[in-house]
Order: C-alpha cells, then sequence, then structure tokens
C-alpha cells in the first residue's frame, strides 16, 4: 500500500467482504487489525468512506440502531465494483506489501489471496526483516561506549522481535509451500 490511504481503503473493502458494517464497527474492527496505539479517528475513516462511496466501491443503507436511541445508523456494503477491486489488490504484490503497515494489512486478509503471492509476500516479509535484523545487529556490535543505554536496549528488543518474527516467517513459508 503506497499510501495510508491506499491502505484504510484496503482493510475497509477487506472488512466489508466479510460482512455489511456500520461505521463505528468499522472503526472498532480496525483498530483491532492496525492496534490500539495507530490513531483512528472519525474525521480519517468518513473521508474515505465517502470516497469509496464516491467512487462506486461500496454502498450505504439505513438500519435502526435496534438501542435506546432512534437514530438511524448507516450501514456500508461491498457493492460489485469494490468485490471486485478488493480481489485484485489481494492479488497485486509490491514491496508495499511487505513493509510494516502494508504487510500488517494484507495478512489480515491473507485467505483470498491466492497461495503463490502468500508465498511472494512471506518471502518479501522475510528478506525485508533479515536486512533489518542484519542492521542492527551492526548498530549493536558497534556502538560507541557511553551510548545512552536505554537507545541500546531499543535496538536490542527490535532486533529480538525481528528474529522473532524471521522464525514465524519461515513456518508460514514452509506451511504455504505445503
Amino acid at each position: 500500500m503506497r499510501s495510508r490511504s491506499e491502505s484504510l481503503e484496503f482493510a475497509l473493502l477487506g472488512l466489508l467482504s466479510q460482512n455489511p458494517l456500520h461505521g463505528y464497527e468499522l472503526r472498532k474492527r480496525l483498530i483491532a487489525i492496525y492496534g490500539p496505539f495507530r490513531a483512528l479517528s472519525f474525521s480519517v475513516l468518513y473521508p474515505q468512506l465517502r470516497r469509496m462511496l464516491d467512487g462506486g466501491l461500496i454502498e450505504e443503507s439505513f438500519a435502526e440502531d435496534g438501542g435506546l436511541s432512534r437514530r438511524s445508523r448507516i450501514v456500508y456494503c461491498l457493492s460489485s465494483k469494490g468485490r471486485a477491486r478488493f480481489l485484485d489488490l489481494t492479488e497485486t504484490v509490491s514491496p508495499d506489501t511487505w513493509e510494516d503497515e502494508g504487510f500488517e494489512v494484507r495478512f489480515a486478509f491473507f485467505s483470498p489471496t491466492s497461495r503463490h503471492n502468500r508465498v511472494r509476500i512471506l518471502e518479501g516479509r522475510h528478506r525485508r526483516l533479515k536486512e533489518k535484523a542484519e542492521l542492527l545487529r551492526g548498530e549493536l556490535e558497534k556502538s560507541p561506549v557511553g551510548i545512552d543505554k536505554y537507545l541500546e536496549e531499543w535496538r536490542r528488543h527490535s532486533l529480538e522481535s525481528a528474529e522473532r518474527e524471521i522464525a514465524w516467517l519461515e513456518d508460514m513459508i514452509k506451511t504455504e509451500r505445503k
């Protein structure tokens, strides 16, 4: 995903490919994908939904809330154009798909991606993390005396995290190839 907007579009298409949802539920599920520390405000979500509506990727309908409020909620669902766009995106593989944010979103919707492309994405992520681990290892080995101990600990933590993900990716790649 080249931009946050494209990444958000992909995630929304993926969620809506599963079932129709209203804005609040979409936001909750997106936070589960992106993690609680990435801010996803309604001021980001609703303009993206509007662009997708204008582009014909999604449709909206109104449903009664069912709660104490008498307000109806806007429920979003995929259009046929949106379904085709999502399937097309699941089969697109580029370096963006194995970078941090792109990989997280792509992995959240890996099922509709072909096995061949899942392996390509996993291998790309694996290569990227191996490079990152080598850089971190080099920085730790040549750390000057007196370097901030917290910076050094952060590098060590980052290296350990990368090594754990590399091992997990190797297992995933082996499983996908079977």
